[in-house]
C-alpha cells in the first residue's frame, strides 16, 4: 500500500473513531440536560447518538484537512 493511500485510510479510521466517541459523549450529555435520566434515557441517547454520528463522521472527514491547515498556520506564527 502506498504511503499516500495508507495516510488517507489512517485519517478515515481516526475520523471514524473520533467522531463516534465525541458524538456518543456529547449526545449523552445533551440528552441528559434536555430530558433527564429515566427509563427511556438509553433509547433517546442511542437515537440522538446515531443522528449525531451520521452528521459528525462526514464533517470530520472533510473538516480535518482544513483544521490541520489552520493549526499549521496558527503555530507558524508563534515559531521563530
Amino acid at each position: 500500500m502506498s504511503r499516500m493511500r495508507s495516510a488517507r485510510i489512517r485519517q478515515l479510521v481516526f475520523g471514524f473513531y473520533m467522531s463516534g466517541i465525541m458524538s456518543f459523549l456529547m449526545s449523552g450529555v445533551i440528552t441528559f440536560i434536555n430530558t433527564g435520566i429515566d427509563r427511556g434515557f438509553p433509547m433517546r441517547w442511542l437515537a440522538a447518538w446515531l443522528v449525531a454520528w451520521g452528521v459528525a463522521f462526514p464533517l470530520v472527514t472533510f473538516i480535518a484537512p482544513l483544521a490541520g491547515k489552520m493549526t499549521e498556520a496558527t503555530l507558524s506564527r508563534f515559531q521563530s
